[in-house]
């Protein structure tokens, strides 16, 4: 089949300007369909709409326009190549060795194209999916931190699992398997239409059981891969469910293997290890059992789809056998049919030999639309109405209840005004933590109103300090920030709680959690205090890990060095009182008792 090469390349460029505007309506066509009417389509749009919206931004809409046509353009380059091997086999048959030369030139050009063509995809490909999932990563992770639902999701009746997998790994999963499998579809289907018209003129009448059956080629290709994909997706099917349980099974061995490390002063003052080992290879040979089960379902999977690819590859040959022996055709000839007919089988099979990338596809978009579900939810639980109000504490009103509706606090109305201090105290159970958490406005089973300091005006001082990770200024300022100007408040404020030995350990980033004791976290969560110097501290059994006569220090300190802030704190010890001004007694039936007291903070300096 001969061929003029400048005019092929006025042919393509045409056809790839047609080819880009009927893919681009029918795209946007099949998406628009596709989001309003199916539920997958919705899920997509939920998680990727504000993104490609062009109310947002223009640019990835461009983008992904410049991917589809590069694609396209791909496909061209395959039919000019499916035309080039059909001149140069020709070449060969016929011992014509200019047009051998000839052709070798035009492979040059055609093999440049090519190259510059796949790595300016590759760049685009990577920016367009990295630039997708950082935009995306931002999203759910401020969608998580909003209205504090990555803590108040617990008290979900189905809580999300493994909430940063789903935001690491799931996200990397849903970008590239949305670019992949929408270019790879578009790409099928492009490749279907240009080859099957190639091979449309490359057939011939066949002859079977007495009926002819015009252009043979193309029905035998269309008739193979279909009764081959029924098959492989009955073979397929169990994959989905193999999938979904080895990501899960994955993930709770994980779990296992990271709470040990977060536990393991505890497991090994209990000398625990033996059970903790079994505890780990149980989960692991779960995990284990599941894998060979995928293993061989795979076997029989990919085993098929193998066959069935190299019985693809002699097909084609076997049909046009009769004819290349009898002369009607060149060998040029055979070689375009079996690639034609190679490319019209990968295009119908894309579907089949994509059957797994979309089962967890399917996976990936129930669980960050769930992700997404779960955080709105964890925001529309009740909580109090917190207003903002800087030189006071109201609290108006307040009911705190369990989650199964056992009343904690009934009906709570209390003021505190700069310089005075509550102390909670009850047995335990009564309430006492459950009520700084509605303070907070963390618990969603409590009604009322708290007027206060809010933001870094209020910080809260729990049991074990949380330290994030970072450098030591990092761990001392938060939830604030600091500069290299104020190393001289983090010294001064570490010496003042008797941790001077740090002072010069400022800019050494490690896990702190695990390098203090509990005792010296909690000195470090005073000093963090004295630096931000809010309006008001929560402090609950802030003090457990320590000696009455550094907690009596300590309170002092405060009570000297922030003489207009409010103190709330939950504490059991009687050395305590002596520092507030207030005492509040809970029982946890509901009932409560309000003391005012003279704080002998006059007297502690």
């Amino acid at each position: 089949m001969e061929m003029d090469w400048s005019q092929a390349l006025q042919e393509s460029l045409g056809w790839l300007a047609v080819a880009t505007l009927i893919t681009f309506i029918s795209f946007a066509a099949a998406a628009a369909l596709a989001i309003r009417c199916t539920r997958w389509g919705r899920q997509f749009w939920q998680i990727a709409g504000p993104y490609l919206s062009p109310g947002n931004s223009w640019k990835p809409l461009l983008v992904f326009a410049l991917l589809l046509v590069l694609a396209l353009f791909s496909v061209r380059m395959n039919v000019l190549f499916s035309f080039w091997y059909n001149g140069f086999y020709s070449a060969l048959q016929g011992l014509d060795q200019k047009a051998f030369w000839f052709l070798l030139g035009v492979f040059a050009v055609l093999a440049t194209i090519h190259v510059l063509r796949a790595l300016f995809n590759y760049y685009v490909t990577q920016a367009f999916s990295i630039r997708w999932r950082v935009w995306l990563t931002e999203r759910l992770t401020a969608d998580w931190t909003d209205g504090d639902a990555y803590y108040r999701g617990q008290f979900l009746d189905t809580p999300v699992d493994n909430p940063d997998q789903r935001i690491e790994l799931d996200v990397n999963a849903f970008v590239s398997g949305s670019v992949s499998l929408a270019l790879g579809a578009v790409s099928a289907l492009v490749s279907l239409v240009a080859f099957t018209g190639i091979l449309w003129g490359l057939s011939a009448p066949l002859t079977v059981a007495g009926v002819e059956i015009p252009r043979a080629m193309v029905f035998a290709v269309y008739i193979y891969v279909i009764i081959a994909t029924w098959i492989a997706f009955r073979l397929g099917r169990p994959l989905i469910r193999l999938n979904f349980l080895n990501e899960k099974l994955t993930a709770n061995f994980r779990y296992a293997l990271m709470r040990l490390r977060e536990y393991a002063e505890n497991v090994a003052f209990y000398q625990g290890a033996a059970i903790e080992r079994g505890t780990l290879l149980g989960r692991f040979s779960t995990l284990i059992g599941n894998v060979w089960a995928l293993v061989y379902r795979s076997l029989k999977f990919d085993g098929f789809n193998l066959a069935i690819s190299q019985i693809a590859v002699v097909f084609p040959f076997i049909l046009q056998a009769p004819r290349f022996f009898s002369g009607a055709i060149k060998l040029g000839d055979v070689m375009q049919t079996s690639q034609a007919f190679g490319q019209v089988q990968d295009s119908l099979s894309f579907f089949r030999s994509s059957y797994d990338t979309f089962a967890q596809y399917r996976a990936t978009l129930d669980r960050l639309t769930g992700f997404l579900d779960a955080n709105q939810q964890s925001r529309d639980l009740p909580r109090v109405a917190r207003v903002s109000q800087a030189k006071a504490l109201d609290i108006l009103g307040m009911q705190v209840q369990r989650p199964d509706g056992h009343a904690l606090l009934s009906d709570l109305n209390l003021s505190l005004q700069p310089g005075q201090a509550l102390l909670i105290k009850g047995p335990s159970g009564s309430g006492k933590t459950t009520l700084l958490r509605a303070l907070a406005g963390l618990w969603p089973y409590a009604e009322g109103e708290v007027r206060g300091p809010a933001g870094s005006e209020a910080l809260f001082l729990s049991q074990r300090p949380y330290l994030p990770l970072g450098d030591l200024r990092t761990a001392i300022a938060y939830p604030g920030t600091s500069v290299p100007g104020d190393d001289e408040r983090l010294q001064q404020a570490l010496r003042q709680v008797n941790l001077a030995h740090l002072t010069d350990r400022l800019d050494i980033s490690s896990d702190w959690s695990r390098i203090l004791s509990v005792g010296e976290q909690q000195r470090l969560a005073f000093a963090r205090v004295l630096f931000n110097r809010p309006r008001i501290v929560f402090l609950d059994e802030s003090t457990s890990a320590m000696d009455e006569g550094l907690e009596h220090a300590l309170y002092s300190l405060l009570r000297s060095e922030m003489r207009d802030s409010m103190l709330v704190s939950v504490g059991h010890r009687a050395t305590l009182t002596g520092f507030h001004s207030h005492r509040l007694e809970l029982d946890g039936q509901g009932a409560w008792l309000m003391i005012e007291q003279e704080a002998a903070v006059a007297a502690t300096t």
